[in-house]
């Protein structure tokens, strides 16, 4: 049967608009890049220094979006709302859809559409400039923090999914060593600046502590 237009197998994210080059942030996340590649996933979260906080969670942030978005994109056709009829991360967690703009009341939906929301949503306050300024001189809101800790942990929730119920797929296509590397960068990044309260971490509490035992 033809797939119709529209339908969630033949719409991939589009990726967060590229950091410009030349930009103060585009140095930062070659700053991020380079220290990454030296493999201390702890020292290549730290604040660089003289850097400005929420500059650093900014670009940071960005670069977690596109990280997830094509992970998650590597998945979507084992990601259906026959498969995944609720977005969980195992038996014990289930995550409901607001945002407090157009959903107000948190509704119970497929994982494929809950993340459809979820990346939208990302992508919508990514994209606004006075939320995340790419312009230099142009400060952070107040409330830049807030919304910052607001992604992280919903983003953390796509990791969450694609462990709990799409893991089997991710070892069938050789990703886990990228998924893993890219949520233990995550997981150092949020906890070095305290950004995702530890009860939302549950879901991933015991591979968590792995991957940070490792590295003590």
């Amino acid at each position: 049967s033809s797939v119709p237009s529209g339908s969630r197998s033949s719409k991939t994210f589009k990726p967060k608009k590229n950091i410009p080059e030349g930009s103060h942030q585009y140095e930062l996340l070659k700053h991020a890049e380079a220290t990454l590649g030296s493999g201390n996933l702890r020292q290549a979260v730290m604040l660089p220094e003289g850097e400005d906080l929420n500059e650093w969670i900014a670009v940071n942030t960005v670069d977690f979006f596109n990280q997830i978005n094509m992970l998650y994109g590597t998945i979507t056709e084992f990601c259906t709302e026959s498969s995944c009829s609720v977005m969980s991360a195992g038996p014990r967690y289930e995550y409901h859809w607001a945002d407090g703009t157009n959903i107000k009341k948190p509704i119970k939906c497929s994982a494929p559409k809950y993340i459809d929301y979820l990346m939208t949503w990302v992508q919508d306050q990514l994209d606004d400039e006075t939320l995340f300024p790419s312009k230099i001189g142009v400060p952070f809101p107040k409330n830049f923090m807030s919304v910052a800790k607001t992604i992280l942990k919903r983003l953390f929730r796509v990791y969450a999914h694609i462990y709990h119920q799409h893991f089997d797929s991710v070892i069938r296509l050789q990703e886990e060593a990228h998924l893993n590397t890219s949520f233990k960068h995550f997981i150092f990044f949020v906890q070095e600046f305290n950004l995702i309260d530890r009860r939302e971490l549950a879901p991933l509490q015991e591979l968590i502590e792995k991957l940070g035992s490792k590295d003590r």
